[in-house]
């Protein structure tokens, strides 16, 4: 008996870094894809950020209904924090959309994103609405509607603001226009060159019930999502869990969950369901014209399909292949020649995938591509060609000898840069700017490096693309694949994110050069006003590939108080310009990311004070303050646990507390005792904000406060000063109204109430219409020294290099003696 190639391990952590390009071929997947042949029916779920989705659903739907299910998630979490490193913003949304591609890998859902960017807590969909720009986001949810074409849309929220979240709510706003918008020729009539306009049946609320907000019903349609599918010997809670798990930097490891389970849904627009989520849709192949034809022979095959021998099913499953070809409905025809030329692949038990010989290529480089192929199943079917770009290698209809793989080689020309497409171009908060809208609800690049083969199988040619990339052995991990990298023959990283100066005194700027090609060139930094930059250029030659080298430029302020620039490099490699410089992000469970961030840093000068140099740092849940003080001229040190319980904290003029620590390090309850003998003691500790959920201690500082789940969003919310006489405002630095100009993102998060009056609270605000905040910063003497707790957010604002920003900071580090 034939056997199918088995890689039932895989599926639960199929990551593109761990599993194979080729699809999973054993007998549960081959039986469920089977099933997906007779299905014409598709469900979108909307909603505002990674790990919004309802996973459970999504995978009933894909995997248990069929149905061609798919995610919009209109941002991709950027705004977040992150509990795994220390990358933010746009980074941070890098690992969130491979974390999203990873669970949709578990699911069996596809994903898509607009371009939405998550610029941090919003409290009402009025702000989300504005800095998103809404006609804009509103016209990629239209766009994803009209290419994807759902019977069905369903929102995670409702736009009444149970959701809790200024972005959860315009998520189901933006659902609820783009219903009709996206049935109406005359919204958005530049996308009818691509996609013509749809109409989907109904728009659903799936209502939920979380901690004390409980929007279901018994009088709501509901379906139990709760069954096993002993196809893939799981029920769709274990399924949901594997997926969600896949959050990672959100820390979302989920428990599998067992047993019935009902999804509720409320009737936003449209016609309500009876009886299913469907009810109305055909969902089978008379749906389009000359179906029958095809449902008919799909139903000849399933009475003789075995997945245990299915190639013997491959001759009719190519007949069946020409029918839906002759579909004249373009939408369902494109899907499912997709689908059956992958099913027939494996049935007839191939194995074919394509990967370049190295990792990294320079623009204009020849990437160098071994194509791999075998049949295991007999040697009925030949291989006809391999297509690359606008290289195709012809290779004569020749037969795959059963059972031994076959190689072929192959080239192209490295022609465009793997940056990702929403960050090519620069953009203001809260979008992104695209260089052309079609891109919308891709979310990786559509045009990355893919290799075409064509199959004869039954005398039909079948064309099924593989994207190309790049695999190694690890010696732990074992084989590993990657994307490759398609770099500028040169990337320039400056080696500061700011530079801070308060004198005239120059600064080196150092440079980190590195080649991906031979070339020659010059290094610049672009000239700006107030500043002197020397030298003008610095030459390199004769450079190989994957050299490294550094240079050195001195900056010198010319005017007295000179403004806040933008530094810039300019590499001149091979006679061509680039700006560019190179960020690798590598965790396990996602694929290795590589983006091309501006070779730029920021040149700040601000009137800055300090005092004591030696500070003592508690690593938290990732950020990039230590790196920021030690622009300032600080001396951080990382404590270790040991440090904290063995070591002399005494010689530390302050100690400082990392975002969350107090939510993600558990051994806090051990340090915490030595922590708060160290102020008592005459020393000055720092602790940053934590989330009211989840703190390991049952009281942070000497005297009680509670964190609350309360924050000003507006960056630019009035700040009242209540103590202007508390040295935190005075030493070394005079803190005035003027030091809380041009913040990031907010001014703070999780504020604490319920203040002990041992404490002295400092600031006072609020965003519009709210009642005023007073707990954004607290200090408090005990014994010999003082401990402060502030939740304003100077994780992000000291590495975006805001001077009143660092002004404060450095007086909560500093103490009069």
């Amino acid at each position: 008996m034939k056997r199918i190639y088995l890689i039932a391990l895989l599926l639960s952590i199929a990551v593109f870094s761990k599993a194979q390009t080729n699809p999973p071929t054993d007998l549960g997947t081959i039986q469920q894809n089977f099933k997906k042949l007779n299905v014409l029916g598709s469900v979108l779920y909307v909603a505002a950020h990674p790990d919004d989705e309802n996973t459970r659903l999504l995978a009933y739907l894909a995997q248990e209904k069929h149905y061609r299910t798919g995610y919009l998630s209109l941002t991709r979490g950027d705004g977040g924090q992150n509990l795994i490193g220390n990358e933010q913003s746009e980074l941070l949304g890098l690992i969130r959309t491979q974390e999203l591609l990873a669970a949709r890998r578990v699911d069996g859902a596809e994903q898509f994103f607009t371009r939405a960017n998550d610029f941090g807590f919003s409290k009402g969909p009025e702000e989300t609405l504005k800095i998103w720009d809404k006609e804009k986001v509103l016209g990629d949810v239209v766009w994803v509607i009209r290419k994807f074409r759902p019977d069905v849309i369903i929102c995670r929220f409702p736009t009444t603001g149970e959701g809790g979240h200024g972005h959860h709510t315009s998520s189901a706003i933006l659902a609820q226009e783009a219903f009709a918008a996206a049935a109406n020729p005359s919204r958005y009539p530049e996308q009818l060159k691509y996609v013509k306009p749809w109409q989907a049946k109904r728009l659903l609320w799936n209502t939920f019930s979380f901690g004390s907000i409980n929007t279901t019903a018994a009088d709501q349609f509901k379906i139990n999502v709760g069954v096993y599918n002993n196809a893939l010997g799981k029920g769709y809670g274990e399924i949901a869990a594997e997926s969600r798990s896949n959050h990672k930097s959100q820390g979302f490891g989920s428990a599998k969950q067992r047993g019935e389970s009902y999804e509720y849904f409320k009737t936003i627009l449209g016609d309500a369901p009876q009886n299913d989520l469907m009810d109305g849709v055909n969902t089978t192949w008379k749906r389009v014209k000359d179906g029958d034809a095809v449902e008919a022979t799909l139903g000849v095959i399933a009475k003789s399909f075995n997945a245990e021998n299915p190639e013997k099913s491959v001759p009719a499953l190519i007949q069946m292949l020409s029918k839906v070809e002759k579909i004249s409905d373009t939408y369902w025809r494109e899907q499912k020649v997709k689908d059956l030329s992958n099913f027939i692949a494996a049935c007839s038990g191939l194995w074919f995938e394509a990967y370049a010989t190295e990792p990294t290529y320079a623009l204009g480089d020849k990437i160098n591509i071994r194509a791999q192929a075998i049949n295991r199943f007999s040697n009925r079917v030949k291989i006809n060609s391999i297509t690359s770009e606008d290289n195709t290698v012809a290779l004569d209809s020749k037969v795959l000898p059963e059972n031994e793989l076959q190689s072929f080689d192959a080239g192209i020309t490295a022609s465009r840069l793997t940056q990702p497409y929403w960050l090519a171009q620069p953009h203001p908060i809260g979008i992104y700017t695209l260089p052309d809208n079609t891109l919308a609800g891709n979310p990786e690049n559509p045009d990355l490096p893919k290799v075409t083969f064509q199959f004869i199988i039954e005398g039909k040619p079948v064309n099924i693309d593989r994207r190309l990339i790049y695999k190694f052995v690890d010696p732990v991990r074992g084989e590993v694949y990657q994307p490759i990298e398609i770099t500028p023959p040169v990337t320039a990283n400056i080696e500061g994110k700011d530079y801070i100066f308060n004198a005239q005194q120059p600064q080196t700027v150092l440079v980190n050069l590195k080649s991906f090609t031979k070339t020659s060139g010059s290094i610049s930094l672009k000239p700006i006003s107030g500043w002197k930059i020397s030298p003008d250029k610095i030459d390199f030659t004769d450079k190989d590939k994957n050299d490294e080298w550094s240079v050195a430029f001195t900056i010198t302020p010319t005017d007295a108080k000179p403004k806040t620039a933008e530094l810039e490099a300019v590499v001149n490699a091979n006679g061509k310009p680039f700006s560019l410089g190179l960020r690798r992000i590598r965790y396990d469970h996602v694929p290795a990311i590589t983006l091309f961030p501006p070779a730029q840093t920021k040149l700040v000068y601000l009137d800055l004070k300090t005092t004591g140099k030696k500070i003592g740092y508690i690593a938290g849940a990732g950020d990039q303050m230590p790196e920021a003080l030690r622009q300032v001229g600080y001396d951080v040190h990382m404590l270790s646990e040991n440090d904290v319980m063995n070591g002399d904290l005494s010689v530390y003029d302050a100690i400082v507390t990392g975002v969350r620590a107090y939510n993600v390090s558990e051994r806090l309850v051990y340090e915490q005792p030595k922590l708060l003998e160290y102020v008592k003691n005459g020393g000055n500790l720092v602790v940053q904000y934590n989330n009211n959920n989840g703190i390991v201690v049952k009281q942070i500082g000497p005297y009680p406060f509670t964190v609350v789940n309360r924050r000003v969003t507006d960056e630019n919310a009035t700040v009242t000063i209540l103590d202007q006489q508390n040295p935190v405002l005075n030493y070394p630095n005079k803190i005035t109204n003027d030091d809380f100009s041009g913040w990031i993102q907010e001014r703070g998060l999780y504020f604490v109430s319920n203040i002990d009056p041992q404490y002295k609270t400092i600031f006072q605000m609020n965003d519009k219409g709210e009642e005023p905040l007073n707990g954004s910063l607290i200090v408090g003497d005990y014994g010999k020294g003082r401990f402060v707790y502030t939740s304003l957010a100077f994780f992000r604002e000291l590495p975006a290099g805001v001077p009143g920003a660092y002004r404060l900071f450095i007086n909560l580090l500093s103490r009069p003696k």
